[in-house]
């Protein structure tokens, strides 16, 4: 059966693309912080009928990552698509806006999304190159393309990532391996600021579907 490792899964895009695959034959591997969390996921998706397992690591432990990715390939005897997007608690974020930002502000975030993104493609890619076969998915903030203020610590970070995965995708075309990054412009269900447009998970989970089949964009931004 093919697979997909989920790293940052969580109950709300994480579970949505699970069941997307999932839904359409995949394994899925997820991969997060928290194993209470992910075993609750991995029943959910179980009484789906979905094939599940759960490899806990932390995205900014390096090697912990790498090896949590190196198991899910040995339980689902491969990784055949990478889908990348660690979320932290709203309550942990600190955001700061551009005048009022320190180095130490941005480079914990390019540790949590760049650097994390960078760590679980070195794990999985040789094995694609070797397959000539494969797909890697990042998921970002619309502000990695249009930036806003508010965010003035984080979307530096984004854009890194953005900047990093599109040139991946040119330097993959031609070997058979899809890179593509994401860019969601909604806030994710139920209780955001009233002034920012609103998306369910669900609504949005297909278009990665899209990215994986069609395997000729580098990009999709999600807006409503």
């Amino acid at each position: 059966m093919p697979s997909i490792a989920i790293v940052g899964a969580g109950p709300g895009m994480g579970l949505a693309i699970a069941r997307t695959f999932g839904s359409r034959g995949y394994d899925v591997a997820l991969i997060a912080r928290n194993r209470a969390k992910l075993d609750d996921l991995v029943g959910r998706l179980t009484a789906e009928g979905i094939t599940a397992a759960a490899f806990p690591a932390d995205v900014r432990d390096h090697d912990a990552l790498t090896q949590a990715l190196k198991d899910a390939a040995t339980r689902f005897g491969g990784i055949d698509v990478l889908e990348h997007s660690p979320a932290p608690s709203i309550a942990s974020v600190n955001l700061t806006s551009p005048s009022q930002t320190s180095p130490s502000d941005v480079q914990g975030w390019i540790d949590f999304l760049l650097n994390s993104a960078i760590t679980a493609t070195q794990a999985v890619l040789p094995a694609m190159r070797e397959a000539g076969a494969g797909t890697l998915l990042f998921t970002n903030g619309a502000g990695s393309v249009d930036p806003i203020p508010m965010l003035g610590n984080v979307n530096p970070a984004q854009a890194a990532l953005r900047n990093w995965a599109l040139n991946l995708h040119k330097e993959l075309a031609g070997t058979g391996i899809q890179a593509a990054h994401v860019a969601i412009g909604v806030w994710i269900g139920a209780g955001g600021p009233p002034e920012i447009p609103t998306a369910e998970a669900e609504d949005i989970a297909p278009l990665y579907w899209d990215l994986h089949t069609q395997r000729d964009e580098a990009e999709r931004v999600f807006t409503v």
